[in-house]
């Protein structure tokens, strides 16, 4: 899997895009672009990957992404025609003006907007009511969808207490076109690759250097190693299926790409200051 860079279509003359799709399954490769994205997946399950945050998602799951945060939602089977379906809203920093979202009025979602540059997760109530809103906006003619944008952006950042900030490594995003686009086919490769072999040498190969070269470069960008970043992804994974299966920590262990139980606990222990059964215990409801 390949990180490719994806824009607006031009021909449709448009700076503000609402789309619906309706798919046996979602089939985006993980991908970037300039515009900031709001989606709202109306039915499916899988995998969320934003930046190098995974976690699971279902049907509501609603989310705001900053330009250039590479993203894809992965499905782990493949259902009938409209087994996953998505709202996705598609808009780019200037369509009301370079400086629109920097006076006075507009501060609210200003802020909120330098927030999605690590991904933003809408939740509780202000999800359930941007949903409608989404479904609503789907229907009417483009300069409502422009004034009901406004609108869900307000309504989301005025409500701070269901917003999850995914990440907080935008600097990560802020790279030359070429260094974002060859950072990013190494992450698509370890989100595609963890759970069973990852190697340096493929990686090194995707960026088109040496396995030296790769290691020093990687580090400089990301802050972390190469190494690093693929143990956290099976870390993320394993606490997902800590929290969401009663999978003994064997088999979380084996599943989620690590090749010795006591590895994973001191890496898991390392990473999350948990053991993988206390950490388990941390989300059981008494």
């Amino acid at each position: 899997m390949k990180a490719s860079l994806e824009q607006l279509d031009s021909g449709l003359n448009q700076s503000l895009i609402f789309r619906h799709f309706s798919l046996p399954y979602f089939d985006a490769p993980y991908h970037f672009h300039p515009e900031y994205e709001l989606t709202l997946i109306i039915k499916s399950e899988g995998k969320r990957y934003i930046g190098n945050h995974v976690a699971d998602f279902g049907a509501g799951d609603l989310v705001l992404i900053g330009p250039n945060l590479p993203h894809c939602w992965k499905n782990e089977t493949i259902g009938m025609e409209d087994s996953a379906q998505a709202i996705v809203i598609q808009f780019k920093a200037d369509f009301l003006g370079g400086d629109f979202f920097k006076i006075a009025e507009m501060q609210n979602i200003g802020h909120l907007l330098d927030k999605a540059s690590s991904g933003v997760v809408i939740t509780g109530a202000t999800k359930k009511r941007i949903a409608r809103e989404i479904r609503f906006l789907l229907n009417v003619p483009p300069i409502q969808r422009v004034l009901g944008l406004l609108d869900l952006l307000n309504t989301i950042a005025s409500a701070p207490q269901d917003i999850q900030v995914l990440e907080h490594q935008a600097q990560t995003y802020q790279l030359a076109k070429v260094d974002l686009e060859r950072i990013n086919k190494v992450y698509a490769y370890v989100i595609e690759n963890y759970t069973q072999e990852v190697h340096l040498e493929t990686a090194a190969y995707l960026a088109n250097m040496t396995e030296t070269a790769f290691c020093r470069y990687f580090k400089k960008v990301t802050k972390k190693t190469f190494l690093d970043v693929v143990t956290e992804y099976r870390i993320k994974h394993a606490c997902n299926l800590l929290v969401n299966t009663d999978k003994q920590v064997a088999e979380v262990c084996f599943e989620s790409g690590f090749g010795n139980v006591s590895h994973f606990n001191k890496q898991f222990k390392t990473i999350t200051g948990q053991s993988p059964l206390g950490y388990r215990k941390l989300f059981q409801t008494v």
